[in-house]
């Protein structure tokens, strides 16, 4: 659909979600973006919410095989099968590679340079790339030689956005949704359980203490993702308590 228009390139990202499409959807909020970006306009809220649900269903089904396949590995007892399934882990962690590079390149290089004076749309996708440099980090396999260089650039971009974010109002579903994925990467990749904790019901409670100032989709975005904050919390909690 190269020479779609912005109205059919949405419906057409809405239908392949639908689908369960994800690699065309990608292709189809792709196409927005670049569009976007050669009239150096930024993309619409429902235009890259639709990027990033794109991308993180299409990497999302990369990062569910690779941990199926790492199960396979752990749990068979059968050499034969054991190597297969490491050999084969290694090259769907190449197409998680290739995937997020992409996402990274077109986040580094164009969206957030033209979301400069845009403050929801810069900490939305610094908090992005934050979550794409998390995804890379994941694999602790021989193969992943610049882990360390992930974890490094998740936690920088991750940091970025907390700054960036500092003057939105702690109901913000964008600076809730950063809380939330900074406080997973703390606990899953850096692990370190208090510091999540800690972030994640700092965000809760200031968020709650405001609550009532939302409204609108403003309030159920918020109180979704607040939702998700208090249940991470309770889960690190208990799991916190059982290594003591």
């Amino acid at each position: 659909m190269a020479t779609a228009t912005k109205e059919e390139l949405v419906a057409m990202a809405k239908l392949a979600e639908q689908a369960g499409r994800n690699d065309e959807m990608v292709q189809f909020t792709r196409a927005l973006a670049d569009i976007a970006v050669s009239k150096n306009e930024l993309l619409t809220e429902e235009e890259r919410n639709l990027l990033s649900v794109a991308y993180k269903n299409s990497i999302g089904n990369i990062r569910q095989a690779f941990k199926a396949l790492s199960h396979v590995e752990d749990k068979t007892t059968d050499d034969f099968l054991k190597n297969l399934a490491k050999k084969y882990k290694n090259k769907v962690f190449d197409d998680l590679v290739k995937r997020c590079q992409d996402i990274i390149k077109l986040l580094n290089e164009q969206l957030i340079p033209i979301s400069s004076e845009n403050l929801d749309s810069r900490v939305f996708f610094t908090k992005m790339m934050g979550d794409y440099y998390r995804y890379l980090a994941e694999p602790k396999i021989d193969a992943n030689r610049q882990r360390d260089e992930y974890i490094n650039a998740a936690k920088s971009a991750y940091d970025q956005a907390v700054t960036q974010s500092e003057i939105l109002p702690p109901t913000h579903p964008v600076k809730l949704g950063l809380s939330l994925n900074y406080s997973v990467f703390l606990f899953e990749i850096q692990n370190n359980p208090r510091k999540a904790i800690d972030l994640a019901n700092s965000a809760f409670e200031a968020a709650l203490a405001e609550l009532d100032a939302s409204k609108g989709d403003s309030y159920k975005d918020a109180t979704l993702i607040m939702q998700l904050l208090r249940d991470n919390i309770a889960i690190w909690t208990d799991k916190a308590e059982e290594n003591d």
